[in-house]
């Protein structure tokens, strides 16, 4: 077996371990599909799902697999209007479950977070029923600085390309602390514990995913 796989699955058993102790569900899949899989299974059909803007979870799939499922969606890419965008970021904190990635996992399993809008965040925070986060064992580092060191320099940056907007970093191509108007580093979150058992689920997968 791949030397590379073996020490993802003891990296993520040492993290799982570190998220139940702080009341969030766990979970390893070596691959993006097994990861598609436990992410189904862990909600019921019928239900009412949402999500953030996580490159990971719509290129492994997921959101291809729930649109064509029995689940009622509220997804604000079929909006024709600001303010239909902005009615379904409100309704996603009534949604029984909440998909997303994390921009870090701390080996001691903490999720760091750094957001523009806040609507992620927020709803990491409080509100949806269930938060499914799906994250590859790249974003797994070993502490706070250090999952804020990677989101500035291997997250924000390229996310700021891909979005099309104004920002230093999208021109240099690393964090400047900036203050300009479509900073998308408005927000840092450390979730260091889930007030609600059982509400976070964070699925590991075994491949390198996402921002």
């Amino acid at each position: 077996m791949d030397p590379k796989k073996i020490n993802y699955e003891h990296l993520a058993s040492t993290v799982i371990k570190a998220l139940n102790k702080r009341k969030m569900d766990g979970y390893y899949c070596p691959t993006s599909e097994e990861a598609v899989n436990q992410a189904l299974e862990l909600m019921n059909e019928g239900s009412v799902v949402t999500w953030g803007g996580s490159m990971t979870i719509r290129d492994i799939g997921l959101l291809d697999k729930i649109k064509k499922s029995n689940y009622k969606t509220l997804d604000r890419s079929t909006a024709s209007t600001p303010e239909e965008v902005e009615q379904i970021y409100y309704h996603a904190f009534a949604s029984d479950y909440y998909l997303m990635s994390s921009n870090a996992i701390t080996l001691d399993g903490k999720l760091v977070n750094i957001d523009g809008n806040g609507n992620r965040v927020a709803c990491l925070i409080y509100g949806p029923k269930n938060v499914i986060i799906i994250a590859g064992m790249n974003k797994v580092v070993s502490n706070e600085e250090m999952a804020i060191h990677r989101i500035k320099t291997e997250a924000c940056p390229p996310n700021s390309v891909r979005l099309n907007i104004n920002t230093p970093c999208a021109k240099s191509g690393y964090c400047q602390n900036c203050l300009s108007d479509d900073c998308i580093c408005c927000q840092t979150v450390i979730t260091r514990m889930s007030r609600k058992q059982h509400r976070i689920k964070v699925i590991l997968v075994g491949e390198s995913l996402g921002y």
